[in-house]
């Protein structure tokens, strides 16, 4: 008699600038996969380690405001590094999916575009903080830089949100960018949609790339 088929872990990532709604996406996605019966790990970057959750909180508080940009960069990957070892990749091993809130793109949206610092540093790095691990698929929120904002209600939250708009112009650019280059791997979605139809468009998505994996879930939503 044959044991059971094991099934191959899954990492699916989601992108987008601040306020497209992603969070949201990430836990409805998630609850719809588990009702599937696959376990799913759900992580944040930074975060998800007792030691990538503080320097996460250094990161964002706008009391650190001074923090040199290489500075920003070189903490954001040390917490990748930390989620990849202790987190994801024991979770692919054991054949989970893992869903990403924000991973190796956002660096490079927000500090390789956002900062400057140099596309092609920045991917070299985060090759190196990820040892290359690279998600499936990543799913990009798209919306304009204003009505992120509005949706905030003009409230500034975090550190890289009280950045001015030309910074969060050349992130969310830097993210369609990222899209245009690797649009195998990124798909980009329409954040400015109702937020069940941008649900919809996700599974239709994950559907469309993941089929063998993922077509039980699209027929039970």
């Amino acid at each position: 008699l044959k044991g059971p088929v094991e099934m191959p872990g899954l990492f699916i990532s989601f992108e987008g600038i601040d306020g497209c709604g992603k969070t949201t996406q990430v836990e409805r996605v998630a609850e719809i996969i588990r009702g599937t019966g696959r376990e799913v790990v759900s992580v944040r970057d930074p975060g998800s380690t007792r030691v990538a959750e503080l320097v996460r909180n250094m990161l964002l508080d706008r009391g650190n405001s001074d923090i040199d940009a290489r500075t920003e960069l070189f903490l954001y990957l040390a917490c990748r590094a930390e989620l990849v070892e202790r987190c994801i990749r024991p979770a692919l091993g054991r054949g989970q999916v893992v869903i990403s809130d924000r991973f190796s793109d956002s660096t490079l949206a927000y500090q390789g575009y956002g900062r400057m610092l140099g596309v092609e540093l920045v991917r070299e790095a985060n090759r190196i903080a990820t040892a290359g691990l690279t998600p499936n698929v990543t799913l990009l929120i798209d919306i304009p830089v204003n009505l992120a904002r509005n949706r905030r209600g003009g409230k500034i939250v975090d550190r890289l949100e009280a950045e001015d708009g030309d910074f969060h112009e050349r992130v969310r650019n830097g993210f369609l960018e990222i899209a245009r280059r690797e649009p195998d791997r990124v798909a980009v979605l329409d954040g400015t949609l109702p937020v069940d139809d941008v649900t919809n468009a996700i599974l239709d998505t994950l559907a469309l790339r993941v089929p063998v994996l993922l077509g039980d879930v699209i027929k039970s939503s």
